[in-house]
């Protein structure tokens, strides 16, 4: 079976996938490693090999490829150009924008993009894990700039937390400590962000109660949304921002605002504006970014290999792996 963390650059990379058999067996062996092919229409288990490079269930009777159940099925595109798609996502800090992987891969814009967008449902958080320990929870406003608007059109009262030009923006963030590669004590973070209608108690405090296991620690704002948290179980303390008040001791949200930092400079720098219709899918990009962020692109792209052909990591395996590394 193919290490694909042994490819620890671009050049290395194409140069093992020279051909697109090459690609398709490295999917097979992931896929299925202990030679036991499964029908991903029935599950019926020893399918058999054709002359065509496919398989025949001998279940529902139905041929299939190895690419049937993947992000990569019905693709028109060579699979080695999905393989330096997902390298070029996994090595780029701030991601990746269309236009420079049109340029990159050599396949149009609309293509690119429909190929990245397809590439960040690997990143869903959906299935996203529990938060326990210390946990910052904070708020974010995406869009809605009326700055370089022209009077005429500018739309009123849009200061501070209102939502008639900006997407509210809700993120969790759990501090921990992992095993690094010398052995040694590392403190790092874990983030999960979601796109909310509004940011009222009704709306937020149910997503902490979903995310964050009773009888944690929640680090917030002085925003009145998160009142009522000791009340149902957590361990609530607040940083006064309106006071000037940024820290006391290790009560500080410092940290997801960092993430909120990243996030804007990813928009900003790379992909310039987003519509609500997909801020979603960047998010989750920049939550499996930031989650991963401890791992060498080599590795990181393996997990987004992994993902590609139906092996999908919870965060908690991230996590794990990351702590017994």
């Amino acid at each position: 079976m193919i290490d694909f963390r042994n490819f620890n650059s671009l050049i290395a990379l194409t140069a093992y996938f020279n051909s697109e058999k090459v690609c398709r067996q490295a999917i097979i062996e992931s896929r299925w490693s202990n030679g036991d092919i499964v029908c991903p229409y029935c599950g019926e288990h020893h399918c058999v090999s054709r002359c065509d490079g496919r398989f025949r269930c001998n279940g529902c009777k139905r041929n299939f490829s190895c690419l049937v159940g993947t992000i990569f099925e019905n693709t028109k595109l060579p699979l080695i150009k999905w393989f330096v798609a997902m390298y070029l996502i996994s090595s780029n800090k701030k991601g990746v924008s269309s236009h420079q992987l049109s340029r990159d891969i050599d396949v149009t814009q609309s293509t690119a993009w429909y190929m990245l967008q397809k590439i960040r449902l690997l990143y869903p958080q959906s299935d996203a894990d529990y938060f326990e320990g210390v946990v910052e929870c904070d708020e974010v406003y995406i869009g809605g700039k009326e700055k370089w608007k022209h009077k005429s059109m500018k739309t009123p009262h849009t200061q501070g937390r209102s939502t008639k030009t900006k997407t509210p923006v809700f993120g969790m963030m759990e501090r921990c400590v992992i095993i690094n590669e010398k052995g040694e004590e590392e403190k790092t973070t874990y983030v999960h962000a979601f796109v909310v209608e509004n940011t009222n108690r009704d709306t937020l405090q149910p997503i902490i109660e979903q995310f964050v296991v009773e009888g944690s620690t929640v680090i917030t704002d002085e925003l009145s949304a998160y009142r009522g948290l000791s009340q149902k179980g957590y361990n609530h303390f607040r940083v006064n921002h309106g006071a000037q008040e940024f820290a006391n001791g290790d009560i500080f949200t410092n940290s997801i605002e960092g993430f909120w930092s990243h996030f804007r400079r990813m928009i900003s720098g790379c992909y310039h504006d987003v519509s609500d219709e997909h801020l979603q899918s960047y998010i989750d990009e920049a939550c499996f970014r930031w989650n991963t962020r401890k791992m060498s692109e080599s590795e990181r792209f393996a997990h987004m290999f992994s993902m590609s052909i139906g092996m999908v990591y919870k965060w908690t395996d991230i996590k794990v792996g990351l702590m017994s590394a």
